[in-house]
């Protein structure tokens, strides 16, 4: 896809969306912001005003039709709306919760009958061009743990399901253990990551993962362990919380814009 100039329409202006559509603003060569889309119109409005070009804040389905590449930056309950018409046209789809993925999995056989391409950013961990190789082999086991602060998984779907009370924690607590794709279900907006590092990996069944509410963490923390017949490694990983939401980290937004420049680039590092 480098060869060409590429319109790029960023769907939610949350801790994920903002950052990238304000950055594509700015200006980036060989990308253009073709436009945003927000659940509150007005709202968003406002807060793009302050662009060099404010863009057109619209509904998805014309988003998909202005745009060449869609970012998805939604609640997870807004993932289809936003990722069923742009794999339906053809178009490339950046997907950061991929927990809502995981459940659609169908959308992949329909991108490879029209030629889109779905492409999962990954930016909160790192090593998964270590991993994906490992996987061309035998890999024993890819395990993951992850600790939090808890106010980053006060909200979280079963922390709120189950009553949990995260507030006056004072020692580390493990809110789940077991295989990715149970966290996913019971953690829909907090184990993007994990899913991430299944799916280059070997699967969200053969996957272990396990996630802590943790008073004394100031960073979202994620251990990962590798042991194949290729290779066996460790990895540490330290995010910094975004201000707008504990949940997510800001590395992650960034990971976003460096998969944008990847379409565009005539020369990339890593498979």
């Amino acid at each position: 896809m480098s060869g060409k100039n590429l319109k790029v329409g960023v769907a939610g202006l949350g801790a994920i969306g903002m950052p990238v559509a304000r950055w594509l603003d700015g200006g980036v060569e060989r990308l253009s912001l073709s436009g945003v889309s927000a659940g509150k119109k007005e709202r968003a409005a406002r807060r793009v005003s302050d662009f060099k070009t404010p863009p057109v804040v619209s509904d998805l389905a014309k988003l998909v039709a202005a745009s060449d590449v869609l970012v998805e930056a939604l609640p997870p309950d807004q993932f289809l709306g936003l990722a069923e018409p742009t794999v339906a046209a053809g178009k490339t789809l950046i997907v950061l919760t991929l927990t809502s993925l995981l459940t659609r999995m169908d959308l992949v056989e329909t991108a490879r009958e029209t030629g889109a391409q779905i492409i999962c950013a990954t930016g909160a961990l790192v090593g998964f061009d270590a991993v994906r190789a490992a996987a061309k082999g035998e890999v024993t086991s890819i395990t993951m743990k992850t600790r939090k602060p808890p106010e980053g998984l006060k909200k979280a779907t079963f922390v709120v399901e189950q009553g949990i009370n995260l507030d006056d924690l004072s020692e580390p607590l493990c809110l789940y253990s077991g295989s990715v794709r149970d966290a996913a279900a019971k953690f829909p907006a907090n184990v993007n990551v994990a899913v991430a590092l299944a799916l280059a990996g070997i699967g969200v069944d053969r996957t272990e993962y396990e996630i802590w509410a943790d008073p004394a963490m100031q960073r979202n923390t994620h251990v990962i362990n590798v042991d194949a017949d290729s290779t066996s490694f460790e990895l540490t990983i330290a995010g910094v919380p975004t201000e707008e939401n504990p949940a997510t980290g800001k590395l992650t937004p960034l990971s976003v814009m460096a998969t944008l420049e990847r379409l565009v680039a005539p020369l990339t590092v890593g498979t």
